[in-house]
């Protein structure tokens, strides 16, 4: 069994995760460099679906890959697991970065969330705006409700710092211009990433090694809720609002539970009880290294953390004769 008597996950789940996210890194990191986006994210697909089906749980996939760029998916509802363990909700990216991996650029990952039944948002396919910081600040200190403005100001005073020494991450997008203009008028710095969203909303978490201190701007919903899983356990603060751009979509996220389609939703409300969150680098970035083949050898770098406990892992794999198809993982 997998879950505790005391409530929450039981802590073996801990490793299985791993070893899922690790699995689909190796598979999609064979594809790095080559240009090509779907076949890389089938890889790591097939392997994730193939490594869950391993795990003593009953698991439904409630954030599942989507329809908005026609990627093949984990999809939404399908049932994982070995069928003979707990209920539990799972969120999967098994390659967040297509665009990165096939570029071979930094901070392509992959990346998998568990939860109670019932604890993680439903969320559609469909654009989310969202912003987030790092642990340590008062509760409040970010809405969507504001102006980009008055959130980076309220950073800057909080940390005591000025408004020049915050530095926020943006997805690098044509939607975005008006957002960018704003913060540099300001004055703050701006990182601007190709793609990749899960890991700029953690890179708020340590400013001091990322360089990052708020997270803006909109991007995929699923990755919305993998981010609040991520900063449920490490701590943070997030918001998410949908973004609906047609009658189509307002149906679909009011079929999902959601009478109002732009309600602005908290982390709490997004990540809910204990989950365990696990990312694993495909392609070197800031968070961890990418997965290095050495011969007929993998290595990976996971970081895997539990809500519950607070706990942060930085696990690295060596796996051996992996051959063309993984087999034996």
């Amino acid at each position: 069994m997998a879950t505790a008597k005391n409530g929450g996950l039981e802590r073996v789940l801990v490793l299985e995760v791993a070893r899922v996210t690790e699995v689909a890194a190796i598979a999609a990191a064979r594809w790095r460099g080559k240009g090509q986006n779907k076949a890389a994210d089938k890889a790591a697909v097939d392997a994730m679906r193939q490594e869950l089906g391993r795990v003593h749980i009953r698991g439904k996939v409630v954030i599942g890959e989507g329809e908005m760029d026609e990627a093949p998916m984990l999809y939404i509802g399908e049932k994982v697991g070995v069928g003979d363990g707990p209920e539990v909700d799972i969120a999967v990216d098994p390659l967040e970065g297509t665009t990165i991996c096939a570029k071979d650029m930094p901070n392509a990952l992959a990346v998998l969330a568990i939860s109670e039944a019932g604890g993680m948002l439903h969320a559609p396919d469909i654009y989310m705006d969202k912003i987030a910081i790092g642990p340590g600040y008062p509760a409040g200190i970010i809405s969507l409700d504001d102006t980009p403005s008055k959130n980076v100001e309220r950073l800057a005073k909080a940390k005591g710092v000025p408004v020049s020494e915050i530095t926020a991450c943006v997805l690098d997008r044509p939607r975005h211009e008006k957002l960018i203009a704003e913060l540099r008028s300001l004055g703050a710095g701006v990182r601007l990433i190709p793609d990749g969203d899960i890991a700029g909303v953690i890179w708020t978490t340590d400013p001091g090694q990322t360089g990052v201190d708020i997270y803006l701007g909109s991007g995929g919903a699923p990755e919305g809720v993998l981010a609040a899983a991520a900063l449920k356990c490490i701590g943070g603060q997030i918001q998410g609002r949908l973004l609906p751009e047609n009658d189509e979509q307002v149906r679909r996220v009011v079929e999902m539970g959601q009478k109002n389609p732009r309600r602005i939703f908290s982390l709490e409300e997004m990540v809910s009880g204990d989950v365990i969150f696990s990312a694993s680098g495909v392609t070197d970035g800031s968070l961890m290294s990418g997965v290095h083949f050495r011969g007929d050898f993998a290595e990976t770098e996971t970081v895997v953390m539990r809500a519950k406990t607070g706990t942060v892992r930085r696990i690295k794999t060596s796996f051996r004769n992996i051959g063309s198809k993984m087999q034996g993982l």
